[in-house]
């Protein structure tokens, strides 16, 4: 008697129908038959032999013991939930082989966890009990150890899955605060997509961040695992004796062109006829400063201290400044609506037109981040711009009132007029300005006043700050201090972020805001003699954001200095880096 096995979702993509069962003898070892032979030969259909009942059951086992297959986030995520369903909408059939041998999707499946480095994941994560050796030593007429291992492929796919879709930690204990929760995967739908697809990876990638330059990252991250692998020492140049300048004499001259050369800094052909000669040269020169261009260092073609420190950092370490990268692109959501991002070690602000992550749709700014003491650093988080202010008052954080102000007010009762700042009763812009006197300067000191410096060019938020409520008083806004912008490192401010072009930012974030607000309107605006405060007519998406390694749609890969130490103190999250 024949019963007909449990419906599963279909994948558009399916090779391998679902298997029927035929009862058979006791103790007799029952045959599994995979029917996609069946629909090579032009059959739509066919009958195929369930395991026995012990096989069955030997899954059922494996299953009940999901604590020590399914670990990490992919608990939390419904993981073991996933691997109950997709066996229990099987009647507990195997799903990666079929008569003692793997199915090609399990064939593929593995071969994609024996190279999870390539995602910037570990592989030991997934092949500790599934794995194509694993599976070569067990013998075609074990069904049991046949049933043991497909639960534990089962397992690891279901994590390989979630961390893919979700990363491998929470982000808030990297310190990054998400307001939205992450886009939902359907763990146990994927599964059965990638048991019966066509295209198993074209599976796994829509498991991944849809994002374009997550893509790119992970094609350089394949690009510096090769470099890595075959040139082991490539960075490990002779030290020189001071600042390498056209026309020196470096005798790690030829080794600095190789570098170069295989970095893509220096084409292979420049100065081929003095390649071997111990001489800092104009070629090599311009190799730097393409080097220092994609390092986020002063572009003088020289090689400093700073300079020769980066060219020697072994690859291993931007291969990981790539793993860790990639991780923080698994935190995102979609982009529902066209976000700001700012990246805080590479001093740039990204304003996306659309909500996809191209370059030409992107207006781009440097901009000037906190200085790298604990408690001025800009922090990572998100949050929804609401309103402009055009000539704001500025604020005074307590701290700074109380740490750097109030000692130069009592020392200099004409410091409060000559800087522009008033006492004020009040939180409000129309708040009642009070005279500089001992009681309410002791007011001031307790608290209980509050100090602001008037709006105009000297005042440190510029002509313009954008905001966007949040519990640490973080915002964007101009700055009068133009020249700090020429500065390779930018850690300047006490925490918010400093703009380069203002101007251009509120043009784009009033687009659609009553008032026509051309660049023209905005810096009317900007030197008008009147503060004024303008409602967004849609909120916008902020992510303060914190990437070390970033692939350009020109070609370059982009490395940046943990100015704040958060790769340390994710890799402390996520353990040991992956062995390769």
């Amino acid at each position: 008697m024949r019963a007909a096995a449990a419906p599963v979702r279909a994948e558009a993509h399916a090779t391998l129908p679902d298997v029927s069962r035929r009862g058979q003898r006791r103790h007799c070892r029952e045959v599994v038959t995979a029917l996609a032979v069946a629909l090579a030969a032009g059959a739509s259909g066919g009958v195929g032999a369930q395991p026995a009942d012990g096989v069955r059951a030997e899954i059922a086992s494996a299953i009940a013991a999901d604590g020590a297959l399914i670990r990490g986030r992919a608990r939390e995520h419904g993981a073991v939930a996933a691997l109950r369903t997709v066996y229990a909408s099987r009647a507990d059939t195997p799903l990666w082989s079929h008569d003692g041998r793997l199915t090609p999707q399990a064939e593929v499946l593995l071969r994609e966890l024996e190279r999870a480095d390539a995602y910037g994941l570990r592989v030991e994560d997934y092949t500790a009990a599934a794995s194509l050796p694993a599976a070569a030593a067990i013998s075609p007429a074990d069904e049991r150890r046949w049933a043991r291992f497909d639960v534990a492929v089962t397992a690891a796919a279901l994590r390989f899955l979630s961390d893919l879709h979700y990363g491998r930690v929470d982000p808030a204990a990297a310190g990054f605060r998400l307001q939205a929760a992450h886009e939902p995967l359907d763990l146990a739908a994927a599964l059965d997509a990638l048991a019966r697809a066509a295209d198993v990876s074209a599976v796994l990638e829509r498991a991944e961040p849809p994002f374009h330059h997550y893509r790119l990252l992970k094609d350089a991250l394949a690009r510096y695992l090769n470099l890595a692998k075959a040139h082991p020492v490539l960075t490990q140049l002779p030290p020189a004796p001071r600042t390498l300048k056209p026309g020196d004499s470096y005798p790690g001259a030829p080794q600095l062109r190789r570098l170069l050369v295989a970095l893509g800094d220096l084409p292979a052909e420049t100065g081929a006829p003095a390649a071997s000669l111990p001489t800092f040269d104009a070629a090599l020169s311009s190799g730097v400063r393409a080097f220092q261009q994609r390092h986020g260092l002063a572009a003088d073609g020289a090689v400093g201290k700073a300079t020769f420190a980066a060219l020697t950092t072994p690859l291993a370490r931007r291969v990981r400044q790539i793993d860790l990268t990639l991780e923080r692109w698994r935190w995102l959501p979609p982009f529902q609506t066209p976000p700001i991002i700012v990246n805080i070690p590479q001093f740039r602000l990204f304003a996306f037109r659309t909500t996809e992550d191209r370059a030409a749709d992107i207006l781009q700014m440097d901009v000037i981040v906190g200085r790298t003491y604990p408690r001025t650093q800009t922090p990572v988080f998100e949050g929804d711009m609401r309103y402009v202010v055009f000539r704001p008052y500025w604020d005074v954080p307590y701290s700074i009132t109380r740490d750097e102000m109030l000692p130069k007010i009592r020392a200099n009762p004409g410091y409060l007029a000559a800087h522009g700042l008033q006492i004020v009763n009040g939180q409000q812009d129309s708040s009642p300005v009070v005279p500089p006197s001992p009681a309410n300067i002791e007011a001031l000191a307790a608290g209980k006043l509050r100090l602001r410096q008037l709006p105009g060019e000297v005042n440190p938020l510029g002509l313009i700050k954008f905001m966007l409520p949040n519990s640490y008083s973080v915002y964007l806004h101009s700055t009068p201090a133009h020249q700090l912008f020429s500065e390779s490192v930018r850690t300047f401010s006490h925490g918010c972020i400093r703009v380069r072009e203002a101007a251009a930012l509120a043009v784009h974030v009033l687009r659609g805001t009553p008032g026509d607000w051309t660049l023209e309107k905005v810096e009317e605006a900007m030197n008008d003699g009147r503060t004024l405060r303008v409602d967004l007519a849609q909120p916008v998406n902020v992510l303060i954001l914190y990437g070390t390694a970033l692939a350009t749609e020109a070609g370059p890969i982009l490395f940046f200095n943990d100015i704040y130490g958060y790769d340390r103190k994710l890799e402390s999250e996520l353990g040991p880096a992956p062995a390769r």
